[in-house]
């Protein structure tokens, strides 16, 4: 029998363990988890603090999921050096791991930039985790200011989160727009006047140069006077037990088509593995529960012998705000066409005969097709793009093309 061990507990070990187990029904699995919990999903960490959700409804899988798949789990436990000659994982408590194959799920860790003065804000939180989540909570009143540095998807997750329950809640990035990874100038201007319709406060192009206890004094010379702070920039993979063990890495650890890294039976999946874009042709983290979980299923398939490759991976988000939806996929260049109105907008980009990526805000439905057609580079003289344009259905793909990919039934 093999043994099996995965540092780290979201999306990426889910899919890793299921992926283990689709081949390998009976070997030991360890699962290393530093949260001293069940596996959830994160990004519903802010209806949680919204009363949307409870913690029972956030879970990922069910309570039974691990006893049902063999899994014992290491909680409250990091681990601190992995030795591949060796095949050992060496936690904080001194205790080894041994393996026979491994996966690196270790996710990211939200950046801090040093500003001066940070150290003199007494409520400091981030925005990653169930913990984040609930400290941020205990320091909420009706009568707190929160000021949060960081106009990306965590940070405005984390704004709509609390807005009902606090005082006010203020907003600053360096960069001219909210969503600036994600969203174009005309999108994220929409995004924005929303959540200002809603109470939400930006300061936008600006970033604090001093703290000075409960103020933010900030580059453009503005004053910003608040009870809690949340820093929400970003975030930075967690690859350094694989950098340190020899392994290739850049921005994240390498991998191949197989979530393989360049280290001996050692595989990496989620948010802190890199990924080729077939949309953009580079390689590159891509942060995506969806994605996350897809990555380490193929691992785990070929953790345990198995074949399983990925090679259509890009970029998606599908996010909400006070239900407004919006889903962007894939890059936006080439020629775009675009619908809007009052409550939506639409934006499909094309590029050499191909789909390459879209912007849906308002209306969403069946974006699902799009996807589709991004990931399996559908050309567009094979379908009735004029009407897919208009209305993302299966008919303007021709019977032939849907018998293709749906079988007989259609």
């Amino acid at each position: 029998m093999k043994k099996y061990v995965i540092i780290g507990n979201g999306a990426a070990a889910v899919g890793g363990i299921e992926g283990i187990r689709s081949v390998d029904k009976d070997s030991p699995i360890t699962v290393v988890s530093k949260e001293p919990c069940h596996v959830y999903a994160r990004p519903l960490i802010s209806y949680l603090l919204e009363g949307k959700t409870d913690l029972k409804r956030m879970l990922y899988r069910p309570e039974d999921f691990y006893d049902k798949n063999g899994v014992t789990v290491l909680y409250g436990k990091s681990a601190e050096k992995i030795d591949p000659a060796s095949k050992k994982v060496i936690l904080d408590s001194g205790e080894e791991l041994s393996y026979d194959s491994l996966l690196c799920a270790t996710g990211s860790t939200p950046f801090v930039p040093p500003t001066e003065g940070l150290e003199s804000v007494p409520k400091t939180h981030s925005f990653m985790t169930l913990a984040d989540a609930q400290a941020l909570e205990a320091d909420l009143s009706p009568e707190t200011n929160v000021f949060i540095i960081g106009a990306g998807l965590i940070g405005l997750k984390c704004a709509e989160g609390i807005l009902e329950r606090v005082k006010s809640v203020t907003v600053c990035d360096l960069a001219p727009r909210v969503l600036s990874s994600i969203l174009d100038d005309d999108c994220a201007g929409y995004i924005q006047r929303k959540l200002e319709e809603k109470g939400v406060k930006f300061l936008l192009g600006d970033t604090v140069k001093r703290f000075d206890g409960t103020t933010a004094y900030m580059q453009s010379g503005a004053e910003v006077r608040f009870d809690v702070l949340v820093t929400a920039v970003g975030v930075r993979a967690n690859i350094s037990l694989v950098k340190d063990a020899g392994g290739e890495c850049t921005r994240g650890i390498v991998t191949d088509e197989k979530m393989s890294t360049t280290l001996n039976d050692i595989y990496a999946a989620g948010d802190c593995a890199e990924s080729f874009d077939i949309t953009s042709e580079q390689r590159k983290v891509m942060a995506i529960m969806p994605l996350a979980y897809m990555q380490g299923h193929c691992a785990g398939v070929n953790m345990a012998g198995g074949e399983e490759k990925i090679d259509n991976a890009l970029p998606m988000n599908s996010i909400g705000f006070f239900g407004l939806h919006c889903m962007s996929a894939g890059t936006y260049s080439g020629e775009c066409y675009e619908e809007r109105g009052e409550d939506f907008i639409k934006r499909l980009y094309t590029d050499g005969g191909f789909l390459k990526g879209f912007i849906l805000i308002g209306k969403c439905d069946r974006a699902g097709i799009y996807t589709a057609m991004i990931r399996n580079k559908t050309p567009l003289k094979e379908v009735d793009f004029e009407t897919l344009k208009k209305d993302p259905a299966l008919a303007p793909f021709g019977s032939a093309y849907r018998k293709s990919k749906l079988g007989e039934a259609v």
